[in-house]
């Protein structure tokens, strides 16, 4: 695997913000590998191939929302790049997110584990 580097992982996260904020499932394939695992957090099953994932891009299919990332690492052929998200519509919701990254030979992603922090969410097992 040639590795990847700061701009590459941008360019990807980027794309990935186009492809998503179109509701176009057609960059399912271009962004990610056939046998791609897909974690919406790191405690969940993954989707797992380019038909369930494309499913799970189509939920959000009519939201209006901003996206601002910064690529935070790239070593080899994993990055991490943190998102603020910012939903407008159909309601407002914001939250920060890690994305983990594993990058395959030709450039797509073959695993993806999100890391999603809510406002307003505790930080520890605490009830008090």
């Amino acid at each position: 695997m040639t590795p990847v580097d700061r701009e590459q992982v941008q360019a990807w996260v980027d794309a990935y913000v186009r492809w998503w904020r179109a509701g176009d499932a057609a960059g399912v394939p271009v962004l990610f590998t056939p046998g791609v695992r897909y974690l919406r957090s790191p405690y969940a099953e993954p989707i797992e191939g380019h038909e369930a994932l494309s499913v799970f891009w189509l939920e959000d299919v009519g939201a209006t929302f901003e996206v601002s990332s910064e690529v935070v690492a790239a070593d080899g052929s994993k990055s991490v790049a943190r998102i603020a998200v910012s939903y407008l519509a159909p309601e407002q919701q914001e939250y920060r997110d890690l994305w983990v990254l594993r990058f395959a030979g030709d450039g797509r992603v073959e695993r993806f584990e999100e890391w999603a922090y809510f406002p307003g969410q505790p930080y520890t097992a605490s009830t008090e």
